[in-house]
């Protein structure tokens, strides 16, 4: 993809079940605009719905109810197949924990998710400057072990943008590194967000994180608040 997403989610309701079987409300009838190209923060309380809209949003949940449209498409309608073509070609997942192979290079990590796809020659070259771009064109044949934690979450930032995806999700991914480090896969996602035209939704609890985004908002009990 070359161009960032228009995201639509509208009256969005999602419920779980749990073991007491008092079902419980995580998201109650949300709705969100995000335009092609946008950094947007989603920030809220633990329990609050972020992640549970992120999730959905990526097609790896469905909303009990409402509507999540991208680039106009209706993901409700799409078959399983056609939601996990979805989640691979237009989507870059960046999560807390990188979710590394421990035994796998950072080069074939970051091309996991060209595994099948053609024009492998393409991918593995992109790869290997997606890495460049992060810092990490001397590590390529390094497998995680050998690098830091700040290190292995650049491999899974490259990795989430080596199909060209036009929508990147990140949930929290800073909370697992020191400020440093943090600061600096801010700066790193903003940057790939302006180069690869992509619209970047990150969930977060770190203000110095969402402040640096274009946009905020904010849950609360699985209501958008402010």
């Amino acid at each position: 993809m070359s161009a960032g997403a228009d995201v639509r989610v509208e009256g969005v309701v999602r419920t779980f079940q749990v073991p007491d079987g008092v079902p419980v409300a995580v998201l109650c009838g949300v709705s969100l605009h995000v335009a092609a190209g946008e950094s947007l923060a989603v920030t809220g309380p633990s329990g609050s719905g972020k992640t549970t809209l992120l999730q959905i949003i990526g097609a790896m949940d469905r909303p009990d109810s409402g509507e999540v449209r991208i680039n106009g498409r209706e993901l409700g309608g799409l078959d399983e197949a056609a939601r996990a073509q979805f989640r691979n070609r237009e989507v870059g997942f960046v999560f807390q924990a990188h979710h590394l192979l421990p035994q796998l290079t950072a080069l074939e990590n970051v091309l996991v998710p060209s595994w099948g796809a053609a024009v492998r020659e393409e991918r593995q070259e992109r790869a290997a400057h997606l890495l460049q771009r992060v810092g990490l064109g001397a590590r390529l044949a390094h497998f995680p072990g050998q690098l830091s934690g700040g290190e292995r979450q650049r491999v899974a930032v490259a990795r989430a943008l080596v199909m060209n995806p036009c929508l990147v999700l990140a949930d929290e991914p800073t909370g697992a590194l020191d400020q440093t480090s943090a600061r600096a896969l801010v700066d790193l996602l903003l940057e790939l967000n302006a180069e690869e035209r992509t619209t970047l939704i990150v969930v977060t609890h770190a203000e110095a994180c969402a402040q640096r985004m274009g946009r905020q908002v904010s849950l609360r009990d699985g209501r958008f608040v402010g």
